[in-house]
């Protein structure tokens, strides 16, 4: 079976995080590599990235909700990935759990056939469910869907539990910390 449809998932996969990381410490007040090292503790502990204002004994800024990506924090490599996997006439989605408001800068500047976010699906990564969505509107078997994302935990995982073919990137805090 080979692979019809590819999905990508948002942070450190087609977007480096620094710019946002940054802008939330700003929004905390706090200089960016004590939230760094809060990031690091999540990551090591197995926890969603959020548990990172428990550990620094805050509460997550509102503003950090308004704090969102651009198109100049996308990788170097991203757009172009994007665009052959479109002209070899694969099926290109991205697909990350996200807010409504990333979904639509994600809509906004890229050129795939399908955005949606934990937010419209109703379902966050690792939850098998959300996998079995990608493979329903790529409308393939999910075999022929590759998951490409950048943490083993809430990407790789899940998509090979759900049948997908998963891709793990190393880059960004998890890639780069996490096993395969």
């Amino acid at each position: 079976m080979r692979v019809r449809a590819v999905f990508f998932d948002v942070g450190e996969t087609l977007v480096d995080e620094e710019r946002y990381w940054r802008e939330n410490a700003a929004a905390a007040g706090l200089r960016p590599h004590v939230l760094w090292a809060a990031l690091g503790k999540t990551i090591e502990r197995g926890e969603e990235h959020w548990e990172l204002w428990r550990h620094l004994g805050l509460e997550r800024p509102a503003v950090a909700d308004g704090v969102a990506y651009s198109f100049e924090d996308l990788h170097a490599d991203a757009l172009d990935c994007l665009a052959r996997l479109r002209s070899a006439g694969l099926f290109v989605g991205v697909a990350g759990n996200q807010s409504a408001a990333m979904e639509r800068w994600a809509r906004e500047s890229l050129d795939v056939d399908v955005v949606v976010s934990s937010a419209s699906l109703g379902v966050r990564k690792p939850d098998t469910r959300f996998f079995e969505r990608l493979v329903e509107l790529a409308g393939v078997t999910p075999g022929e869907v590759a998951y490409v994302g950048d943490r083993a935990d809430n990407d790789a995982a899940p998509a090979l539990a759900a049948g997908l073919v998963a891709v793990h990137l190393r880059r960004g805090p998890w890639g780069q910390l996490q096993a395969t």
